[in-house]
C-alpha cells in the first residue's frame, strides 16, 4: 500500500476517527494509513479546525484522538440515548477534578494535600464516571497511582484537549488569607 495523498489522507482519518469506539494513537493511524505520524497529526488538526463549526469535534490528548458529538448538542444526544445526565457533580468532587485536571498527572496523596481532606470518595467518584483514570505509578515508596483526566472528562466539559483549560484565576480568598497570615507573624528580627 502506497502513502495516500494529503487530501485523502485527511478523508481517511476523519472517515476512521468517525467509525472508532475508542480513542486512537496518532501511530495506529500512521500505520493504518502508510503515512507520518507528523502528516497524521497535521490532518487530525485540520479536521480539528473544520469540525468547530459542526456538530462534531476531534479531541485530543497526548498522542491519542477521537471524534465526539459537539458539546452544545450533549441534552439532544443524551434524550435521543435515553441517557439521564441531570446527576451534578458535588462541590467535593468538583474540587478534586479540578485539581487533578490542573495539576496532572498527580497522586491522590498530593490532591489530599491541596484539598486539605481525604479524597477517596471524590477520586472514586470520578472514576466511576470515567472522568479520572490512573495514568501510571509515580516513582518512590510505594509507588502510588498517578491520575490524570480522561476523554470523557474532555467531552463533559466541551473541550478538545487538556491545555484548553480555561487559566486559573488568583483566588481572592487565598490572597486574603496569605495577607492576613503576613500581618500575623512578627517583622523578620523580632520575635
Amino acid at each position: 500500500m502506497t502513502e495516500a495523498p494529503a487530501g485523502l489522507l485527511r478523508l481517511v482519518v476523519e472517515s476512521i476517527l468517525f467509525v472508532a469506539e475508542d480513542p486512537l494513537e496518532l501511530s495506529a493511524l500512521a500505520r493504518l494509513t502508510d503515512a507520518d505520524v507528523e502528516d497524521v497529526a497535521r490532518a487530525v488538526d485540520e479536521i480539528a479546525a473544520s469540525c468547530r463549526d459542526r456538530g462534531v469535534r476531534v479531541q485530543r490528548t497526548g498522542s491519542a484522538v477521537q471524534m465526539v458529538t459537539a458539546p452544545e448538542c450533549a441534552p439532544y444526544v443524551q434524550r435521543f440515548l435515553g441517557i439521564d445526565e441531570d446527576q451534578r457533580l458535588s462541590r467535593t468532587v468538583l474540587a478534586a477534578l479540578t485539581v487533578i485536571a490542573y495539576k496532572q498527572p498527580i497522586t491522590r496523596t498530593e490532591i489530599e494535600r491541596i484539598l486539605g481532606k481525604s479524597c477517596e470518595w471524590a477520586l472514586a467518584s470520578l472514576r466511576a464516571r470515567d472522568l479520572v483514570a490512573e495514568v501510571g505509578r509515580a516513582p518512590g515508596p510505594g509507588r502510588p497511582y498517578l491520575y490524570g483526566t480522561t476523554f470523557r472528562f474532555l467531552e463533559h466539559f466541551g473541550l478538545e484537549k487538556p491545555a484548553d483549560l480555561p487559566e486559573l484565576p488568583e483566588l481572592p480568598e487565598l490572597a486574603g488569607e496569605a495577607a492576613s497570615t503576613a500581618a500575623e507573624e512578627p517583622p523578620e528580627g523580632r520575635a
